[in-house]
């Protein structure tokens, strides 16, 4: 259980109040006045902040969010003070609104003005509305699903790899839809994943994702896999063992879990992904550089856009590197 969870668990035990707003402050550590809330007698969790009751916030353009809702509450121990409250309606969510709100947390803990604090609040919540919408959806296709595999496994080899988990986290950059997977500094890494008889196929989105004139040292990270029901490891087995990896560090977990959300990966579409298992039929690593068969924005007439394309990687063993050479350039 999360401090987060923990606090909030605390909140639904105390039955000292019937109604209004119970709550407790974070973190002394986080500059803003951080507070996890508790509305009764509905139970709904909530994050607040205590601002100055004359900061002027119109909460009215907010009011047809999604699962979730701003109040302004009235401080009753210092009228000088009001909260600003963000109320979970729908409590089946209330995993998704724990990790929204650790993030929201991070996002702000240096925060030291209530206009700032404010501005970082709106920026996350546009996040949220799209998050949330994303959960009636029927789960990932069975392409996401793969994409999504082929990302963690290599964030996963990473994580083992590297002593920094955070820095390993903000360098997954493939649920934000960035032109790369991973990305950091002057490094990326495109992950791929194909399946079937094209196993040695691969679809490259763009003009600019093997265009090391932009990004000075790119890899291609490729794994053919073999798909099975009921056999090899699931997307949730991997995740789980994952998740596990990161248990003791908590901003790196945090981060895990929101680009989860991000990648439309929902606990509740878990059983979806139960039965399927990825065994890995192949494992190859290519440095993207000189003559690799690609096409690049500086190739491109005026007038052309939206390029894709195929690579037979058959073709691309001249580019291939290992492990310990990708490391040494990424870490």
């Amino acid at each position: 259980m999360t401090k987060i969870e923990s606090i909030w668990a605390d909140l639904e035990s105390d039955i000292s109040i019937h109604s209004g707003l119970l709550y407790k402050r974070y973190s002394a550590e986080v500059l803003p006045d951080v507070f996890i809330a508790l509305k009764v007698p509905e139970k709904l969790r909530c994050i607040s902040f205590r601002l100055e009751a004359s900061f002027s916030f119109d909460i009215r353009p907010w009011n047809k969010l999604k699962d979730i809702k701003i109040e302004e509450v009235p401080d009753v121990g210092d009228i000088s003070r009001k909260f600003l409250v963000i109320l979970l309606l729908n409590k089946q969510h209330k995993d998704i609104f724990s990790t929204l709100c650790e993030d929201l947390i991070f996002g702000i803990s240096e925060v030291t003005t209530e206009e700032n604090l404010v501005e970082k609040l709106l920026e996350r919540l546009a996040k949220w509305q799209s998050l949330f919408e994303k959960i009636g959806k029927q789960g990932l296709s069975n392409e996401a699903q793969r994409g999504l595999y082929g990302e963690i496994y290599f964030l996963r080899f990473f994580l083992n790899s590297t002593l920094d988990k955070k820095y390993c986290l903000k360098s997954w950059l493939g649920p934000e839809r960035s032109v790369q997977d991973f990305q950091y500094s002057n490094w990326a890494v495109e992950v791929k994943t194909t399946h079937g008889n094209n196993h040695q196929k691969i679809h490259i989105s763009s003009e600019r994702q093997l265009d090391d004139s932009i990004t000075e040292k790119i890899f291609l990270y490729h794994l053919s896999l073999d798909l099975r029901l009921g056999n090899g490891e699931s997307l949730n087995g991997l995740i789980d063992e994952v998740s596990e990896l990161l248990s003791s560090h908590t901003i790196a977990s945090g981060l895990f879990k929101l680009k989860l959300l991000e990648s439309g990966y929902y606990e509740t579409h878990k059983k979806l992904y139960a039965e399927m298992g990825y065994i890995i039929r192949q494992e190859n690593i290519y440095r993207i550089s000189g003559n690799f068969p690609r096409i690049t924005e500086s190739q491109i007439s005026r007038g052309i856009g939206d390029v894709s394309y195929s690579i037979i990687l058959s073709e691309s063993e001249d580019w291939k590197v290992t492990q310990e050479i990708l490391l040494k350039e990424i870490q």
